[in-house]
């Protein structure tokens, strides 16, 4: 294939070197702000053509311009940008009206996306057992710039989703008891840490916790890279939940 990627930040790099282990051709780089070797473009446009896929890791004030881009040059796109949901509707209108295939994710990590569905199926156990109360903290290295991460939220959506005793996330520290149907969401920030997220379950007698720990980017971006190669040939908007349950059921 040949992947194309928009912003060439830690994470394109990432994908550029994960991309071409897979045996992809990655012939496209726009980036306007930054002019290393590698970067081909500021501006993506029809000289940028052909591209199987391009997958952007760029800002949320520029994603829905670049959406406007793909559309208009049928390029099918992995959109790992975050912070722009607000504006899905308008996206699935591009995406309809131009016939493309648009797949995206808070979190492409395959680990993490296996840790979704482990927690969605803990989550509808648990449901049956209302000693047991849950709770999300996540650790993150120090220079990470939102609190709780996108991932944290996910996690915390498909626990509200599956868990009747749970109605709304709760990601700042109160000052005051946890009112019903709340789920407190927490974070901690300090040293190197690339990731870890935990889910706990926690009674009178015992607690039971699910973790996830990221060692380094590589799965955000190999999982990226195998979004890339499912969303070729596809039409439409997908989620990453999406291509877990295509996986899933060998599709």
């Amino acid at each position: 294939m040949k992947i194309g990627i928009a912003g060439y930040g830690k994470m394109g790099r990432m994908i550029r070197q994960t991309a071409m282990e897979r045996g992809h051709e990655v012939p496209v780089i726009v980036d306007p702000n930054y002019s290393p070797d590698e970067v081909t473009e500021r501006k993506l446009s029809s000289t940028s053509l052909p591209l199987d896929v391009i997958i952007d890791f760029t800002t949320p004030d520029s994603v829905l311009d670049n959406i406007k881009s793909y559309g208009n040059l049928k390029i099918p796109a992995v959109i790992g940008t975050t912070g722009w949901y607000s504006q899905m509707e308008q996206v699935a209108r591009i995406v309809k009206d131009s016939g493309i295939g648009l797949i995206w994710s808070g979190n492409f990590s395959l680990g993490v996306n296996l840790f979704f569905q482990l927690v969605k199926g803990a989550g509808s156990l648990m449901n049956r057992f209302s000693e047991y109360d849950v709770m999300v903290h996540e650790y993150h290295h120090r220079q990470k710039a939102d609190s709780p991460s996108g991932t944290a939220q996910m996690i915390a959506d498909i626990l509200v989703d599956v868990m009747d005793r749970k109605a709304l996330p709760l990601s700042e520290n109160p000052d005051r008891k946890l009112k019903e149907g709340e789920l407190h969401v927490s974070s901690t920030r300090g040293g190197f840490i690339p990731g870890s997220h935990q889910v706990i379950f926690d009674s009178e007698v015992d607690t039971i916790k699910l973790e996830h720990c990221a060692r380094n980017r590589t799965g955000f971006a190999k999982g990226a890279v195998m979004a890339a190669e499912w969303i070729k040939g596809r039409k439409g908007l997908y989620n990453i939940d999406d291509m877990m349950q295509s996986i899933i059921k060998g599709d």
